[in-house]
């Protein structure tokens, strides 16, 4: 069964949510990340998606010590994704107790060093694809490449990539559903394990995703539809099991 990934967006030590990624339209959502990533883990979240999004705009980690706090309070594991640019930026974030790291700019730029860092440390690396009409997006989103998500998807993958987050950034914190057909053309693309993200409003959203049985549809995030209670982690788990019964 998908696995449910809550997620933690950081900035200035806050717990937000922003809207298709704009830094002008951000909700604050706690004060207390920790307190939050601690509720999600007891309403029974698989993972902990939590990105660095000061980060992600400044091209390194900065929240070092809060991904820290957080990934020694909740028994269940963190991948992190935001600023990871340089080698030293990884280790020291799975060095803090971070499951796996998600790498995004950089894997689309520089795949030899992507390559290495999959020999390095396996499973603990991911890739994050994020993506606009199709198109990949980077560097926090400000910039839109002329590479497809399907082909990098490609890439990454036969480079030995293990994990894929692929967002939808059209839908991120939309509110509008998930691109159902984007993730399965992704799916069919890769061996990898792909978590879908955007766009999720309702438990009958994780239940199409679900409905389309692919056996590497490893999982989804949820960011604002949790936040603002449109859904809960055991409802969206009950959609997903009524899906895989029919």
């Amino acid at each position: 069964m998908m696995k449910i990934y809550p997620a933690i967006d950081l900035k200035d030590g806050k717990c937000v949510r922003l809207r298709q990624g704009r830094a002008d339209e951000m909700t604050v959502y706690s004060e207390d990340p920790v307190a939050m990533a601690r509720q999600w883990a007891d309403a029974g979240g698989d993972w902990l998606h939590v990105v660095d999004l000061d980060g992600a705009f400044a091209g390194h980690p900065v929240h070092h010590e809060m991904v820290k706090a957080i990934a020694a309070a909740i028994p269940i594991p963190v991948e992190l994704g935001g600023g990871m640019r340089t080698d030293d930026d990884i280790r020291r974030m799975l060095d803090a107790g971070v499951r796996r790291v998600v790498l995004g700019t950089r894997a689309c730029a520089d795949p030899a060093a992507l390559a290495a860092l999959v020999k390095a440390f396996g499973d603990r690396v991911a890739v994050g694809i994020d993506a606009r009409n199709g198109k990949v997006q980077v560097k926090g989103w400000v910039e839109t490449t002329d590479t497809l998500a399907v082909d990098l998807a490609k890439r990454v993958s036969e480079l030995g990539v293990g994990t894929i987050i692929y967002t939808d950034t059209a839908t991120d914190g939309m509110m509008t559903g998930p691109n159902i057909e984007g993730v399965r053309i992704l799916c069919q693309a890769v061996r990898a394990n792909v978590i879908a993200s955007g766009g999720i409003s309702t438990c009958r959203d994780v239940a199409a995703l679900a409905a389309l049985k692919l056996s590497n549809l490893d999982g989804v995030i949820v960011g604002k539809a949790l936040y603002e209670g449109a859904v809960t982690i055991p409802a969206m788990k009950a959609a997903m099991k009524g899906a895989y019964a029919i």
